[in-house]
């Protein structure tokens, strides 16, 4: 944080960490803005994907934070509807004016079709998304049980998690590389985060069945050893 800081951008769940910011974390964040009388713009495309019964917290509702909180939202993940290029702004006053001039030059406008397709989406009742979330939670915990041969950081929402192969002394790239011979897609995250984003790989658990995942144990393993050997 800086003299020149005016707006402070958090998501929660993150991406790609797919952490989920506490209640204490949630005080520091907005205790912040209010102190240095910053806008906080919050993305909250995975609001409502969330395990382990874990509450979704929207920053708005906090005190002193109403008027302060730009909040944008997407049909894209939380609903599972990739590309359909529906989302909204939700900001105080005269401001949601301004974003609106910046959405004309700056945006695609959706088609009919997809702003119908959202609507239903939107007006479904909460059991669609709990149902889909306690199936992605499933998924989550068995890629969660196949990948104990390293670090990884246990996701409290969204569709993927982190693996550290640094700590076995290997580089992302290489171990992705190795995965796909095994018939695994897991993204290196170089590029993704200084020297913090090129210790890991992603894996995607959320369009994988838990049979599917079942086999990801003994080919992360083969992958891993190859890796190791050079070979």
């Amino acid at each position: 944080m800086t003299e020149r800081t005016r707006v402070l951008f958090i998501s929660s769940p993150s991406f790609p960490t797919e952490g989920v910011a506490s209640e204490e974390e949630w005080e520091a964040i907005t205790s912040i803005c209010r102190e240095r009388d910053l806008w906080l713009l919050y993305g909250a495309m995975f609001e409502g994907v969330l395990f382990d019964d874990t509450p979704v917290r929207n920053p708005a509702a906090l005190p002193g934070m109403r008027d302060r909180t730009v909040t944008v939202g997407s049909v894209l993940l939380e609903q599972r509807m990739i590309a359909w290029r529906v989302g909204w702004v939700v900001a105080p006053g005269d401001l949601v004016n301004d974003v609106s001039r910046v959405q004309i030059y700056n945006g695609l406008a959706p088609s009919g079709f997809n702003q119908i397709g959202a609507r239903v989406a939107l007006r479904l009742p909460d059991d669609h998304l709990n149902l889909a979330n306690a199936e992605c939670q499933r998924r989550r915990d068995e890629t969660l049980r196949q990948l104990t041969v390293c670090q990884r950081f246990a996701p409290a929402g969204t569709w993927s998690l982190l693996l550290d192969v640094a700590a076995l002394g290997l580089d992302c790239v290489e171990v992705s590389n190795r995965l796909l011979e095994q018939d695994v897609a897991a993204t290196p995250m170089r590029g993704w985060g200084g020297d913090v984003g090129d210790r890991h790989v992603r894996f995607v658990f959320s369009n994988e069945p838990v049979e599917r995942l079942q086999l990801l144990g003994g080919r992360l393993h083969r992958a891993l050893e190859a890796a190791k050997a050079g070979t």
